[in-house]
C-alpha cells in the first residue's frame, strides 16, 4: 500500500523548485493532486500530463493566487467539488524581494507578506470546512531556516517565514481536537532552478559551511513532506522542522 494512496493534496506553487518535488514525491505514492501556478499555462499543463501518464493518478493544475483571500475559497471549494474532499494541504508558494531595510519600501514588505504569510492563512482556513467534516487532515507549511534565525537583507521574508511557524503552532492547538494536524518545514540551502544561476563559487562557500557539506535537494523537503502528509507522522503535530543538513546546530 502507498503512503497517500487515494488522498488528495492541494499543493501551492508547484510548477518548479520545491513544490514540483513534492507534487512528484506525492504522486509516487498514489496521492490525487490539485497544484496551483500563477503564470505559466503551458508548463503547468505539461506537468499535469506528465503526473497523470507516469502515475496513473487524478490530477488537475489551478491558475489561481494564494494571496488573493476570495481566490483561495474558490479554489478549495473547486477542488471539492472536483475531487470530493481535502486530506493534506501544502502551503508551498512564496516570493523574495531582498534589500536591506533601509533601502525597502513598503511595496517590497507588503507582497512578500502577502505572498508569503497572507497565502497561508487564506488556504487555511479555507481547507479548514472539508477536514473538519472529515475529522482527519494534514496541514503542512513551507516556513524557512531564515524564519528561524533571521538574515539581514531579508527582514520581509523572514519575518514572514517566522509568522508561518507561529500561526502553524496556533493551528496546531486549534485544530489538533478534530485530528487536523498542523507542521512547518523550514529547508535550508535547497539548490533548485533558482540556485543555478548563482555563480558556481559563491554556491560552493555555502556548501562548505554546512556540516553535510551540500546544499539541500528539493527531494530532501519532499521526503519530510511526504512523512507529514502520511499516517506514519500520525502523532506529530505543532512542530517546525529543518530541513538544512545541520546548518543551524
Amino acid at each position: 500500500m502507498k503512503l497517500l494512496q487515494n488522498k488528495v493534496a492541494i499543493i501551492t506553487g508547484a510548477s518548479r523548485g520545491i513544490g514540483k518535488g513534492i507534487a512528484i514525491k506525492f504522486a509516487e505514492q498514489g496521492c490525487n493532486i490539485a497544484f496551483t501556478f500563477l503564470s505559466s499555462v503551458e508548463k503547468a499543463k505539461a506537468f499535469e500530463t506528465e503526473l497523470a501518464t507516469t502515475y496513473g493518478i487524478k490530477v488537475k493544475g489551478y491558475q489561481s493566487d494564494a494571496a488573493d483571500f476570495k481566490a483561495a475559497e474558490q479554489l478549495v471549494n473547486d477542488v471539492v467539488a472536483e475531487f470530493g474532499t481535502v486530506d493534506v494541504l501544502v502551503n508551498n508558494a512564496g516570493i523574495t524581494r531582498d534589500t536591506l531595510l533601509m533601502r525597502m519600501t513598503e511595496q517590497q514588505w507588503d507582497e512578500v507578506m502577502n505572498a508569503n504569510l497572507k497565502s497561508v492563512f487564506n488556504l487555511t482556513k479555507a481547507v479548514q470546512r472539508p477536514m473538519l467534516k472529515a475529522r482527519s487532515g494534514s496541514i503542512i507549511n513551507m516556513s524557512s531556516v531564515v524564519g528561524v534565525k533571521g538574515n539581514a537583507g531579508q527582514a520581509n521574508y523572514s519575518a514572514s517565514k517566522a509568522g508561518i511557524i507561529g500561526f502553524t503552532k496556533s493551528v496546531a492547538l486549534e485544530l489538533g481536537s478534530r485530528n487536523i494536524r498542523s507542521n512547518a518545514i523550514a529547508p535550508g540551502f535547497i539548490e533548485t532552478e533558482m540556485t543555478d544561476a548563482l555563480d558556481e563559487k559563491v554556491v560552493q562557500q555555502w556548501r562548505d559551511t554546512i556540516p553535510l557539506k551540500r546544499g539541500g535537494s528539493a527531494e530532501d523537503v519532499a521526503n519530510l513532506t511526504l512523512f507529514l502528509a502520511s499516517d506514519m507522522s500520525a502523532y506529530i503535530t505543532g512542530q517546525c522542522i529543518n530541513v538544512c543538513g545541520g546548518m543551524l546546530t
